[in-house]
């Protein structure tokens, strides 16, 4: 594992001024909302083993904290975007545990109308623009996400994140000069979970003290976060978000986290390139819900019992999702021919000309 430079132990972050703002209410919706994306994974991970999900499967278990962190202080015109280990952050935008299950077992009742599968979620309507199999090209995405709300005239900004494998593409360094040259409103979060697949940060990336540190070649603001404490991701994502809205300047921020699992499910190797001593320590020590709840009880906002009520509304939840998708229909053989081009879809005066893939070229069109 590469050394977690900046990153300490959390002090103090529960008292600053955007998390003081929290309601206990508040406080265990979050909890509950890590719960639900946990619960939400490890029964993705029984119906993918079982056959019912094709494709790959990236699970977000260890992380929760990071997505959560960043999207539970949205505002109306704040826009996210991410790569395919997102399961996470679709959960945290508001989509329900149904619309994205009905996803990726291909059914047309998923949020994608069953095209888009595990690694393309799509929520327009709350702002959130994906989940991308590219890797590292969500970022000028959501560079271009940002710059359309500085053209618009609006206070937001676009969270744009990515894994510690996307900062050595060519196309984020390309959207980091042109964010912070054009002065564009948007944060880029790097999930640094320590291995770019299976290789090693210290094998794959070349740093000196951490991958943050690069934004100082292009002039940007920068940060590193423990990734273990909701508190402090919320805390500091916010002074980036907060940057952004007010001052359209970037930020690249750097949350030091872990995953329980491979790369994907079909990562046979992940407990051989890491030794079980490092994940056993990972889980007893920088869990982000069992952290959560520790402070949550300390502060008397949480209890046993309310904890347990939880994972178990968690687990109805995910187990209703799993009835809605086996039961929900297939795509049908002409859902092939929609939501390629939106002139033909809503019939425009451009769906008239030229030719489009899934006409009869035996007719003019």
């Amino acid at each position: 594992m590469p050394a977690r430079a900046k990153t300490k132990p959390a002090v103090g972050f529960a008292d600053s001024p955007v998390n003081q703002t929290l309601t206990a209410e508040q406080k265990i919706g979050l909890y509950a909302q890590m719960v639900r994306i946990r619960r939400f994974e490890q029964v993705s991970l029984k119906h993918y083993q079982a056959g019912k999900i094709g494709g790959f499967l990236h699970l977000y278990i260890g992380q929760e904290a990071v997505a959560l962190g960043g999207i539970s202080l949205a505002g109306p015109d704040d826009h996210f975007i991410t790569a395919y280990r997102q399961h996470g952050h679709s959960l945290a935008v508001g989509m329900t545990m149904a619309e994205c299950m009905a996803e990726m077992f291909g059914k047309r009742t998923g949020c994608s109308k069953g095209k888009g599968g595990s690694m393309h979620l799509f929520a327009p309507d709350k702002n959130f623009w994906g989940g991308h199999g590219i890797v590292a090209g969500q970022t000028p995405l959501g560079l271009g996400l940002a710059y359309g709300l500085k053209y618009l005239g609006r206070e937001g900004c676009c969270m744009c994140y990515l894994g510690d494998g996307a900062v050595n593409q060519g196309a984020f360094h390309e959207s980091l000069n042109l964010a912070s040259l054009f002065d564009i409103p948007v944060v880029f979060v790097i999930e640094n979970n320590g291995y770019s697949m299976g290789t090693s940060q210290v094998r794959s990336s070349a740093y000196t003290g951490c991958l943050a540190k690069r934004a100082e070649g292009y002039a940007m603001e920068w940060d590193t976060i423990d990734g273990s404490d909701l508190y402090e991701v919320r805390a500091k994502t916010h002074v980036a978000m907060e940057r952004a809205r007010k001052e359209h300047r970037p930020t690249l921020l750097e949350v030091g986290t872990y995953r329980y699992y491979g790369h994907s499910i079909a990562d046979a190797n992940h407990k051989k390139y890491r030794t079980p001593e490092e994940i056993e320590n990972y889980k007893q020590h920088h869990d982000p819900i069992s952290v959560f709840r520790r402070k949550l009880m300390e502060e008397g906002v949480l209890d046993d019992a309310r904890a347990e009520a939880i994972a178990k509304e968690a687990a109805d939840e995910a187990a209703a999702a799993v009835r809605f998708a086996e039961e929900a229909p297939v795509p049908t053989v002409d859902d092939i021919a929609t939501d390629v081009y939106w002139e033909t879809d809503h019939g425009t005066s451009a769906s008239k000309i030229g030719w489009h893939f899934f006409h009869d070229r035996s007719v003019p069109g």
